[in-house]
């Protein structure tokens, strides 16, 4: 079973991630941030990855900590459940359109984390979420899980249209990466014998 499992306490958060590669899409995503919700979820649904994240923040501040640390915990429950890598192919890459929006998702599981972000917007905020955040997002999760990860907006002006190609190319790029190849016979897929370092 390719699960995995973050229980993640701080004094700014209180986070449960569970997921499963294997899965269906299946999800069940509070945050307590509508719109981050909604983009999780997209998430679930396009990589066919089951997914629980649960998240008590103090929103009370702002979105930061929550938006942070959900992105982390996915990070670290991604990275649990590819274990050694042994068998996945590795690299993902999906054109994501949404109406006049185009969105080009490129990553390699290489466990060595790194992003580069192309993609903008031109309002503060989405629903409750901060747009800056969004960003940040991807950086922690890259992060987390050891992904190189280079996102770009290639054209588009609707901010929701945006984003919501950022997800879903990422969830599509992610699903090509992490299933499994069986010409691979569980083999490491680098020449190294190992991802990462």
């Amino acid at each position: 079973m390719r699960t995995g499992r973050i229980a993640r306490q701080t004094h700014e958060t209180d986070i449960l991630v569970e997921l499963d590669l294997d899965g269906s899409g299946h999800y069940e995503i509070a945050t307590g941030i509508g719109f981050l919700d909604h983009m999780v979820e997209q998430f679930a649904r396009h990589s066919l990855i089951d997914l629980t994240l649960k998240v008590k923040g103090d929103l009370h501040i702002d979105a930061h900590h929550s938006v942070e640390d959900s992105a982390i915990a996915l990070g670290q429950a991604l990275a649990q459940a590819l274990g050694d890598k042994g068998g996945i192919g590795r690299y993902g890459t999906a054109y994501s359109p949404m109406d006049e929006t185009l969105v080009r998702v490129a990553l390699d599981i290489s466990g060595r984390p790194w992003l580069v972000w192309k993609a903008g917007f031109t309002q503060e905020r989405l629903g409750e979420l901060d747009t800056e955040l969004i960003e940040h997002w991807f950086h922690s999760v890259a992060q987390a899980a050891g992904i190189t990860l280079h996102i770009q907006l290639l054209y588009g002006q609707n901010n929701h249209h945006i984003c919501e190609a950022v997800f879903k190319g990422f969830a599509r790029a992610m699903r090509q990466a992490v299933e499994l190849d069986p010409r691979k016979g569980g083999a490491i897929p680098s020449t190294k014998g190992q991802l990462g370092g």
